[in-house]
């Protein structure tokens, strides 16, 4: 069994890593992963009832300011009969510029009453947000309730809160009955930030004392030692703590540094601010580092938490003409679903009524508006704006994009660059391996210089240098923001080894139906063969017979013609071959007779046996694939096209598509044997970008499989290492710059921690630097990868 916690308060990837180590040594757990950036602590166990307390205990033990907070599962039966009892005609209107805060006008306050403050969860209509609000306005000794629909908020003045929170909490319930109420706290990384502030400034204040104003020298030691432990008893804390458990870390080289500097100091002193001031200028710089950090990581954090705001909490389902909201996963294929303006659609499906403004920019990217109406595909995850939507699903929620998009976000840190997986095995020995060279350090200088003070002093200072943080938080921030900026593009990489090969790409081999073509087949001529009969009377006689025809040929000619189509009889449809009719007690076939052009993609029409016409179709190329051969080489990567259509068409695409290599008559297996030749070569890095089932076996082939997210199929998708949203074969260039890019700043980040620290342990080893500048070069070099890292996450590739 597995059970999932958010944690909070960890703002230390080395930290992060000691605890998950200890976690795991608690008997009866099968495993423990902590994801530090995405604070997600994930335990297994077959006995959890008994693990979670000792998991919760032993957390709290080794990092005092973490939270563990229990993920609950989804309760698919949670929101079925829970309706809404306010009457509120607007739930059956469209709802418009609703979403913003619901202000009411009230009278003056009373001084002696109070402001308090709730979280209210649940409420989907800002409509009853104002009906339950003026009903909570009615409340005695209950002044200014106020609900913000936008923050799940909900605030009110009372001069006795017990009372007025119990009658607040079952109006609420009585009317709308799946809104949850709870006491308001502040978010624990402000308090924690105004805490470590505080705590910090009051041991300042006290090192201050102790250096610079003249007392005995008792008292002196007193308040300088005071003042060490409250600037830094977070990270003695740890040290010792993990320290018992045989894990040695950061904490460990920090405290050891303070202790050595503050003995050392007098010896190694040049004035200025007295004997042991530098182990406290160590802790002091060390901790304000540490604070400032733990800001660029919440920051970064809640940058990257902005992707997972796509999950849908709700469908309303239409059942015998009544209106049910139900969890979306209890949403089936063929069900009907009603959206209004201001809500986030369920599941994927097709309009069946009603047109709307739709914004899609968290799926796709695009930050246009787009419009869908009748017979429209649309997809879950998508805000309608405008309008009200009914809608026939075509998936389960597991299998929509938004539901997608959520499980390869989830699971796109499980699958690590080689660059990420190699810092983090070289992290689990870098500390002993640092301790150990600062003794050779010692060793070297003690025997150099012949001085005991000086040779501590050096090593002390290759120790504070020597902290991993900077490769430990900036690769896998900057891997993971890299991914987030391609899940906001509509680009959705299942891994950081995926994005890094990526970047590598030389060669990329499409397919055509699908991919690079609409697979929706256009009208392209129309030739008649008798002179009594124009194009448009062969166009129309042709779509009299296809009206009711599922075929894709027989749609195109449908929806090509302009005239209004009239009810034919006798008509019988032959799969294969087309369908026979009566119009005007004439007898008409359309369809193929005889040999198939292999040349051109055709449909006949016929009288009797005299052909009266010829209709030519073509399979559309996508806009979007226009430009994409010409794109690909500026990138230094070269087009192929591989099809199972015959020659001249193939040929044609890709002249159009300005692509100079391309096969066609390929089966699957051709595809796979030539992308296996192509692979022979070692210096080539190989994608494939492909839509079918057939395809699956050259997506899993390739470096890097590159599926379309739309109308791809299932097989492709699971196959797939990167799915393209909205089937939009142009991001495959977008995937590549953002790729490339997040590998820049991975290596950029790694080149400029690792110079900086050379540069320090040297200054530091010759006596150029002392201390203070050992730890400003720790700290500043941490703070401006992270800052660095953040650059992939905001990147627009041009």
């Amino acid at each position: 069994m597995i059970k999932k916690f958010t944690i909070t308060g960890l703002d230390c990837p080395n930290c992060a890593k000691s605890l998950e180590t200890s976690l795991a040594k608690i008997k009866g757990v099968k495993s423990v992963k902590i994801e530090f950036l995405k604070q997600i602590l994930t335990v297994e166990s077959d006995n959890l009832n008994a693990v979670i307390p000792k998991v919760k205990k032993l957390t709290k033990s080794l990092e005092p300011n973490s939270n563990l907070t229990e993920i609950e599962d989804i309760n698919n039966e949670s929101l079925e009969n829970k309706t809404c009892n306010i009457t509120c005609e607007s739930c059956n209107l469209d709802v418009k510029n609703e979403s913003s805060k619901v202000e009411v006008d009230y009278k003056k306050n009373v001084k002696k009453y109070k402001k308090f403050k709730l979280d209210i969860q649940g409420l989907k209509c800002p409509n009853c947000a104002k009906a339950l609000e003026n009903e909570l306005n009615k409340i005695e000794n209950v002044k200014k309730v106020s609900i913000n629909f936008v923050k799940n908020s909900l605030t009110f003045e009372t001069d006795n809160y017990s009372t007025s929170y119990q009658k607040i909490v079952a109006i609420t319930h009585n009317l709308e009955p799946q809104v949850s109420l709870k006491e308001a706290t502040k978010t624990s990384a402000k308090k924690t930030f105004f805490i470590d502030i505080s705590v910090l400034i009051f041991g300042i204040i006290l090192g201050v004392c102790a250096l610079f104003i003249p007392q005995p020298i008792w008292s002196s030691w007193v308040l300088y030692v005071l003042s060490a432990l409250i600037i830094g008893y977070k990270t003695y804390i740890k040290a010792i703590k993990l320290l018992f458990k045989g894990i040695v870390n950061e904490n460990l080289l920090v405290t050891i540094s303070v202790i050595g500097a503050t003995i050392v100091g007098d010896h190694m002193s040049h004035g200025g601010m007295g004997g042991h001031a530098e182990g406290l200028m160590v802790i002091t710089l060390y901790t304000i580092g540490k604070i400032i950090e733990g800001l660029a990581l919440n920051k970064s954090r809640n940058s990257i938490a902005e992707l997972t705001n796509l999950k849908p909490d709700y469908a309303v389902l239409l059942v015998n003409e009544e209106e049910k909201r139900v969890a979306p996963q209890q949403v089936q294929i063929g069900d009907v679903i009603i959206v209004r303006a201001g809500e986030r659609v369920a599941v994927d499906g097709i309009v069946i009524e009603g047109s709307a403004t739709l914004d899609k920019q968290s799926l796709t990217g695009e930050s246009l508006p787009s419009v869908v109406k009748e017979q429209n595909e649309i997809l879950s995850g998508s805000i309608v704006l405008d309008g009200v939507l009914k809608i026939r699903t075509t998936q389960r929620y597991e299998g929509s994009t938004v539901s997608r998009i959520l499980n390869l976000i989830e699971n796109a840190s499980d699958k690590k660059s080689k660059t990420e997986t190699v810092i983090s095995k070289v992290a689990r020995y870098y500390t002993l391996a640092v301790m150990c060279l600062a003794v050779i350090v010692f060793g070297i200088e003690y025997l150099v210089l012949k001085d005991l003070s000086t040779a501590i002093y050096r090593g002390l200072i290759f120790l504070v240098v020597s902290c991993p943080c900077a490769f430990a938080i900036s690769v896998p921030l900057t891997y993971f923001s890299g991914l987030g900026n391609a899940s906001k593009k509509g680009i959705l990489i299942k891994g950081s080894n995926y994005l890094d090969v990526c970047a590598k790409l030389n060669t990329i081999a499409f397919d055509k139906t699908g991919t690079l073509t609409t697979g929706k087949f256009e009208v392209e001529k129309i030739e008649s063969l008798n002179k009594n009969l124009s194009e448009e009377d062969i166009l129309y006689l042709s779509a009299l017979g296809e009206q009711n025809s599922l075929h894709p040929l027989a749609k195109s000619i449908v929806e090509k013609n302009t005239k209004k189509l009239v009810k034919v009889s006798a008509v019988k449809e032959i799969a294969g071959e087309g369908v026979y009719f009566e119009y005007k007690t004439e007898k008409y076939f359309v369809g193929r007779k005889g040999k198939t052009d292999k040349q051109n993609t055709i449909v006949e029409l016929f009288k009797g046996n005299t052909k009266l016409g010829i209709i030519y179709l073509k399979d559309a190329i996508k806009q979007t694939s226009k430009t994409l051969s010409k794109d690909l080489e500026a990138l230094g990567v070269k087009s192929v096209l591989l099809s199972g259509d015959n020659n001249k068409i193939v040929s044609s695409v890709a002249k159009e598509l300005n692509i100079n290599d391309y096969y066609a008559e390929l089966l699957p297996q051709d595809k796979f044997n030539y992308l296996e030749k192509i692979k022979q070569n070692k210096q080539t890095k190989l994608g494939f970008v492909g839509d079918g089932i057939n395809d699956s076996p050259s997506l899993m082939l390739a470096d890097v499989g590159i599926s379309m997210g739309l109308n791809g199929s299932t097989a492709s998708i699971e196959a797939s290492n990167i799915v393209l949203v909205d089937d939009n074969p142009q991001k495959v260039v977008t995937a590549i710059k953002v790729s490339r890019y997040t590998r820049k700043i991975v290596w950029q980040n790694i080149l400029l921690s690792a110079g900086i620290k050379v540069l320090f342990l040297t200054l530091g080893a010759l006596g150029v630097t002392g201390m203070m500048w050992a730890v400003i070069a720790d700290v500043g070099v941490t703070l401006l990868a992270i800052l660095n890292s953040l650059r992939a996450l905001k990147y627009k590739a041009k």
